[in-house]
């Protein structure tokens, strides 16, 4: 899984205007540090959206593409995120973690994430039970199934279709037992929308 921005449509201007004034009401929990987690299932437009509202809060994005081990490795990124990033901002101390390169399949160059005023994390499954307490605002992104496979085929080649047919049994898994949708404060639809 490759992460570019052309997932989904851009956000639109009152969708990025209600997440960063949900981030300005809830204030930071982490620290210091307001995080936004942009979570959802794959292909549903996270990518997209996060690089609408991060320049506009003057924030870093996290990916989370970049935590994973790979196709198998979205239950492990919960724990990676909290473990290496946001617990150490908690603390005082800035984050870091090595990117995981989907194309030599293996761990690249460390990162370093300072502490800073904003924080905005994006990817399946970034809201879990060890990183709910350190998020300010959680958005959810959905799209139906059909548009997120043609995405993601259209992003990965028709060659990974197994792979995302897995990744999304398993991230709907996920998105049962979190209950991330219920938890969400902003939902967004696949074209940057606010949905109520």
């Amino acid at each position: 899984m490759t992460r570019t921005p052309s997932d989904g449509a851009a956000a639109t201007a009152e969708t990025v205007a209600a997440i960063v004034a949900a981030a300005a009401a809830a204030g930071p929990h982490c620290g210091r540090t307001t995080v936004i987690a942009i979570d959802g299932p794959a292909g549903s437009g996270k990518t997209s959206l996060a690089a609408a509202v991060a320049p506009v809060l003057g924030a870093r994005t996290i990916h989370m593409d970049d935590l994973y081990e790979g196709w198998s490795g979205l239950a492990a990124a919960g724990d990676r995120l909290t473990e290496e990033i946001l617990a150490p901002i908690w603390l005082g101390r800035p984050g870091q973690y090595r990117r995981y390169d989907w194309h030599e399949q293996a761990f690249a160059e460390s990162h370093e994430v300072p502490i800073s005023d904003h924080l905005v994390v994006e990817g399946v499954g970034c809201v879990r039970a060890s990183s709910r307490r350190f998020l300010s605002v959680i958005v959810w992104v959905e799209a139906d199934d059909d548009v997120r496979l043609a995405r993601g085929l259209a992003r990965d080649g028709v060659a990974a279709e197994p792979h995302w047919r897995s990744w999304m049994s398993a991230e709907r898994d996920l998105f049962a037992r979190v209950g991330t949708r219920d938890l969400a404060d902003v939902h967004v639809d696949a074209w940057g929308r606010l949905r109520p």
